[in-house]
């Protein structure tokens, strides 16, 4: 394969990036910008659902919209959690340069993640209701939310296919098809938004099958993409089966996260929980400010894709000195988007909230949320990101933990004890930063012990070679 200098970088002739070589900064930047615009374009077509049920269907569709989302997180984060799995063992077998090896894998995720898909999608459908009314959803909008998570959940196969597939180019080094793809999808998901909700009348159902219709092209889309790469990456339909071996790796390494992301969903819907306990205006309030901030959140998702990319890759060459640098790098890309997006959301809090609704009152509480959540989102991003470089170096149990007692526990805690004795929502919000820099606490500690014993393990692999 033919290798060509652009700028400093190395791509190879599909769109690779070489992640062994070279500068780091300005290649993680590359790499990180096309799943950053993948993140915010998916972001802003479910903003998208929101702003046009918002302003098309009233508070009320915005608020039964809204208060799904930690629970159809809680319910898909299990299985979407072995792609990460995927892509450490994709990024590590392609720096070791073993296409076989590449090749079981891609066929084994594209298995899992139809079976996963199909799971996930029956369990939705049949628990929407239940899981509901658990949380106190409340009764003004629970019809509208059941309806809307029951028609969600058929596109959760094409979801699933799609993330593992988007995490198999990306562990290779592309980052922009799956991009290119979402564009697409996505510009057509607004333009049924707009077209069920308005011409057709169908509020949360018309945006919930303007979801489906999408997700089920983007799959064929990233589909046909694998099927026409060149190597190990290359899908094939009558390959498709699972390798044991190759499944043990991912579950290893993928089922800590799933079971991380699960957990995290878990005290998120307790969170909901106790949001619905202030009535519909404050859902609808927390769910347009939630939007918000996860433009921040969903940017510096982009670094931890890339953190796992680049610090398998680097496992697989035995570049491990690299790796202290990606971590570096990682640090300051986060801090500079709390900087400039999280300054940017306090600045235009206001306008921003009015795209969602016009009701003063849930734009004033909408702002309440916002300033307590983005004054300490730095933490969130750190949180986020070291996990991804513990996880390329092949641990993943210590960074699940270390989620689980600072940010899923503590949260849980706060909710039974602080919140209990002081029921305000800004006594709500505030467990927020205070388990975010927790669990970042305890996860750049155990980057530094996983580096460590990378380290302790070199010196060993060359003495041994001395004798």
């Amino acid at each position: 394969m033919t290798v060509k200098e652009a700028k400093g970088i190395m791509i190879t002739r599909n769109r690779n990036i070489d992640m062994t070589r070279g500068p780091l900064f300005k290649k993680i930047l590359i790499f990180a910008l096309p799943i950053m615009a993948m993140y915010i374009l998916q972001l802003m077509f479910n903003t998208a659902d929101m702003v046009v049920v918002g302003r098309f269907s009233g508070s009320k569709a915005l608020a039964a919209v809204g208060s799904t989302g930690s629970l159809i997180n809680l319910i898909i984060t299990l299985f979407m959690g072995l792609s990460v799995g995927t892509t450490v063992i994709v990024a590590q077998d392609s720096g070791a340069g073993k296409k076989e090896d590449v090749s079981k894998s891609v066929h084994t995720s594209i298995a899992i993640s139809i079976i996963g898909g199909l799971i996930v999608m029956l369990a939705g459908i049949l628990l929407s209701k239940p899981l509901l009314n658990m949380m106190g959803t409340p009764e003004d909008i629970i019809g509208l939310s059941t309806l809307y998570m029951k028609i969600y959940f058929i596109s959760t196969p094409a979801t699933m296919v799609y993330n593992f597939a988007a995490a198999i180019l990306r562990a290779a080094g592309d980052s922009r098809r799956p991009m290119y793809y979402l564009v697409i999808t996505g510009t057509l998901h607004v333009i049924l938004n707009l077209f069920f909700v308005i011409v057709l009348h169908m509020s949360v159902a018309g945006v919930a099958t303007a979801t489906v219709i999408s997700e089920y092209l983007s799959v064929v889309l990233i589909i046909m993409c694998l099927m026409r790469c060149d190597g190990g990456l290359r899908f094939i339909p009558k390959k498709m089966r699972i390798d044991m071996e190759k499944l043990k790796i991912i579950v290893r390494i993928g089922l800590p996260a799933g079971m991380q992301g699960l957990l995290f969903s878990i005290s998120n819907v307790l969170v909901q929980s106790a949001v619905n306990s202030f009535g519909s205006t404050m859902v609808a309030a927390s769910a347009a400010a939630g939007n918000v901030e996860n433009y921040i959140g969903t940017t510096m998702n982009a670094y931890y894709n890339a953190a796992i990319s680049f610090t398998g890759q680097n496992m697989g060459a035995k570049k491990y000195d690299r790796i202290d640098t990606i971590a570096k790098v990682s640090t300051i890309l986060v801090f500079a988007t709390w900087i400039l997006l999280g300054g940017a959301i306090l600045l235009f809090g206001r306008p921003l909230l009015s795209i969602y609704t016009s009701d003063p009152a849930v734009i004033k509480l909408g702002i309440l949320r916002m300033n307590i959540m983005i004054v300490a989102f730095f933490t969130c991003g750190i949180m986020n990101v070291f996990p991804g470089l513990t996880r390329g170096m092949g641990y993943s149990i210590m960074p699940m933990l270390s989620t689980l007692i600072g940010a899923c526990l503590m949260r849980i805690v706060w909710l039974v004890t602080i919140f209990k004795w002081y029921p305000t929502e800004v006594i709500l919000f505030t467990c927020y930063p205070v388990t975010w820099t927790l669990a970042g606490l305890g996860q750049v500690g155990i980057y530094f012990y996983a580096r460590h014993q990378i380290r302790k393990n070199t010196e060993l692999e060359v003495e041994a070679a001395k004798m």
